[in-house]
């Protein structure tokens, strides 16, 4: 379209261009939901999706991407790569450390936001070799808990579970050291990616399994012992959503060796799954269970028809 087309466009709608733009930059001032016009910004969402995909690529490299790597170049590689991480994530952590700063208004962190945010990122990064032992458990718990699986090498390129549990493993990190906003941008990415919702402030025990995945969801202050699997559809929730609850613990805990199958919802925070217990599909459970149960759901009686002859 030319310019002229399009002026006429503009200048045969039923309002000035003008005034459209000065109603759009009123609302902005009244309801809010941009980005700061004055002082730091706010963490990228693109650029933390590209940290992301970064750090998986420190855990297990060569699987996310086309990288040709070799023994000669691994020392390179790897470095180049943790340069980048860690220039990239200090941005974004100072960002997150300075709207903290703002919000909070009598903070003690707006002298060295920078620094800290550094030193942040030096810890995570510090942190991969023990995530990756950690990831590696979990991969080996879906290769063994999963007769589907061929290969380690297979769950870690095709299981969501496994993608979405890595990655809340490292936002995890970046939760406990109070880094805002960021570590709910990573898990939000992951989700939106897998359908796995799982908020970066549960704690996840060693060899996790998520199987298919798609629909679980693992609340803020959720529990996980070792040797859990989850399948799809499974809810980790609360009993009640009241915003004055939100510094207490809201969801469940489960115990190690517990298997809780598809569309099983177990709520509140002092609900206690026992060890070695198993929740069968759809089930609905809202107090603790000791260890070893086995609670299943009694469906509706179907009554079948009698055959009809053709």
């Amino acid at each position: 379209m030319t310019n002229a087309g399009r002026d006429s466009t503009l200048i045969s709608m039923d309002q000035p261009i003008d005034s459209l733009v000065e109603r759009i930059l009123d609302s902005y001032k009244q309801l809010g939901g941009i980005n700061h016009l004055e002082g730091p910004n706010l963490p990228s969402q693109q650029s933390v999706a590209r940290i992301v995909e970064d750090l998986q690529s420190l855990i297990f490299p060569g699987f996310r991407a086309e990288e040709n790597l070799d023994l000669a170049s691994m020392r390179y590689a790897i470095g180049e790569k943790v340069v980048a991480v860690s220039r990239a994530l200090a941005v974004e952590v100072e960002k997150s450390l300075r709207y903290n700063c703002r919000i909070m208004k009598d903070c003690d962190r707006h002298q060295d936001c920078r620094g800290e945010a550094q030193e942040i990122v030096g810890e995570l990064l510090s942190m991969i070799p023990e995530i990756r032992r950690k990831v590696s458990l979990d991969v080996e718990a879906a290769n063994r808990g999963d007769p589907a699986a061929r290969s380690q090498e297979e769950v870690i390129l095709s299981y969501p579970g496994v993608e979405a549990i890595m990655v809340h493993r490292i936002a995890h990190e970046l939760w406990v050291r109070g880094v805002a906003m960021i570590p709910r941008m990573m898990s939000e990415h992951i989700h939106g990616k897998t359908g796995i919702d799982i908020h970066p402030g549960a704690q996840i025990g060693d060899s996790f399994f998520i199987d298919h995945g798609t629909g679980v969801v693992i609340g803020e202050t959720t529990v996980i012992g070792a040797n859990v699997k989850l399948y799809q559809g499974v809810t980790l929730g609360a009993l009640s959503v009241q915003k004055e609850l939100a510094n207490k613990k809201r969801h469940p805990t489960l115990e190690d060796e517990v298997t809780i199958y598809a569309g099983a919802t177990i709520l509140g925070g002092g609900t206690v799954v026992g060890r070695g217990s198993v929740i069968g599909g759809n089930v609905w459970l809202v107090e603790s269970v000791p260890p070893n149960s086995r609670i299943y759901h009694q469906p509706t009686q179907v009554q079948k028809g009698q055959r009809v002859e053709r």
